[in-house]
């Protein structure tokens, strides 16, 4: 299917075919009730679905703009909605992170808020809306999905479609798969969700997996690297040592794209009202940090029984139910953990994954996400199935050559 983007912003497929009398049109995006409706279609497209969890729309909303994000210090992007008719049926973010392609050395486009009803015509013209979208700016590639990069959501969910997300990680139906790999698009890397049970490591010590307890033991007796749970009362000068860990960590990473001290400050802000310190640890050599991890507690489990509405007026009652089901989270997500290079095999992961058990466990976390995991990071795969854990759901990033 050829699509192109009139000067108007208005995408419309040659002799596209109707469906129930209503024309197949794509548009962009660009007044504050277009945003808008860009942003609710998912509500639309997972009204019977019991796993999805709906976001704060005044998040989303400040998410996407392009004043708000400081990802657009570095970025360009435009919005598009597909409609038949008067009827929104699917939705689509077309984007270049130029600050990716100067790390990486590519040329490259993504595509990310890809949210489509069950139409194959409107999924294709979205993606092929995109495709144009990027070949006008001379990009070889598109990639995705993402929003906005590695450092944010990404990902479509191909496999792990039984229960709900961990917070900060992507939910789609499963026929996104289809119409994504249908449009000529094909795997670029998988991403992997590990599932373990808290209780194996939390437990008494003469419990542990001897090799666990053993590295344990090592390395706080006899190595120069200490691990301590984050100060919330110096959090400015916590956030401060995280940056000096956080790009040097993950920058050999497929995909990785350092963050601006701008992004990172804004996702510390983000961060500091959810996190439980007890279960975010800081290593040290002397005064120096050399690895952190990070584990939050799963917020989409009260989100998803808060259950926000679409409208901006909701999110008040949304967050007061929000703080009631808070009470009742029993899993952590270890959404970050790295060890700079110098001090990677020695052991510290094991340390992290160690005090993040023992700490979680008798705060009643039974079980955690190790999410993701690059399927190319042997060590750490091999880690994590070393102490239990097993792969329950499969992220995937697609890419088109233009």
């Amino acid at each position: 299917m050829t699509v192109e983007v009139s000067p108007s912003g208005v995408t419309t497929p040659p002799a596209a075919p109707t469906v129930g009398g209503a024309r197949l049109r794509v548009t962009r995006a660009e007044t504050p009730r277009e945003r808008l409706t860009f942003l609710t279609l998912p509500w639309k497209v997972y009204r019977n679905d019991p796993y999805w969890v709906p976001p704060l729309i005044t998040e989303r909303r400040d998410f996407i703009d392009k004043d708000k994000n400081p990802f657009f210090e570095h970025a360009e992007a435009d919005y598009f909605i597909a409609w038949r008719g008067d009827e929104p049926v699917g939705t689509i973010a077309a984007f270049v992170n130029h600050a990716h392609n100067a790390f990486h050395n590519e040329n490259i486009g993504f595509f990310g808020f890809f949210e489509v009803m069950p139409d194959r015509e409107a999924a294709e013209a979205l993606l092929e809306t995109a495709a144009g979208w990027a070949r006008n700016r001379g990009l070889t590639a598109l990639r995705g999905p993402a929003q906005f990069s590695t450092n944010d959501e990404c990902g479509l969910l191909v496999d792990g479609f039984d229960s709900p997300p961990m917070v900060l990680m992507t939910y789609n139906p499963r026929y996104y798969v289809d119409f994504i790999e249908g449009a000529g698009f094909t795997k670029a890397m998988d991403l992997y969700a590990y599932y373990i049970d808290t209780s194996m490591l939390g437990r008494r010590v003469e419990e542990l997996p001897p090799k666990l307890v053993r590295i344990v033991n090592m390395l706080q007796e006899r190595s120069e690297v200490k691990v301590r749970p984050v100060d919330m009362r110096r959090f400015d000068e916590e956030i401060e040592r995280v940056k000096k860990v956080y790009n040097r960590a993950w920058e050999r990473n497929w995909g990785f794209v350092p963050m601006t001290d701008a992004e990172i400050d804004q996702l510390a802000r983000n961060l500091k009202p959810l996190i439980d310190p007890d279960i975010v640890f800081i290593a040290e050599v002397g005064d120096e940090p050399v690895g952190v991890s990070i584990s939050l507690p799963n917020l989409n489990q009260p989100l998803l029984r808060a259950h926000p509405g679409p409208h901006p007026a909701t999110v008040p009652l949304t967050l007061l139910r929000f703080l009631w089901y808070r009470r009742h989270i029993d899993a952590i997500r270890v959404f970050a953990l790295g060890v700079i290079e110098g001090y990677r095999g020695h052991g510290i992961d094991a340390l992290f994954y160690y005090h993040t058990a023992q700490a979680a466990y008798p705060k009643g976390y039974k079980w955690a996400e190790m999410s993701w995991i690059l399927e190319n990071n042997l060590m750490m795969n091999r880690g994590l199935q070393s102490l239990g854990g097993r792969v329950y759901k499969t992220y995937r990033f697609y890419e088109k050559r233009l």
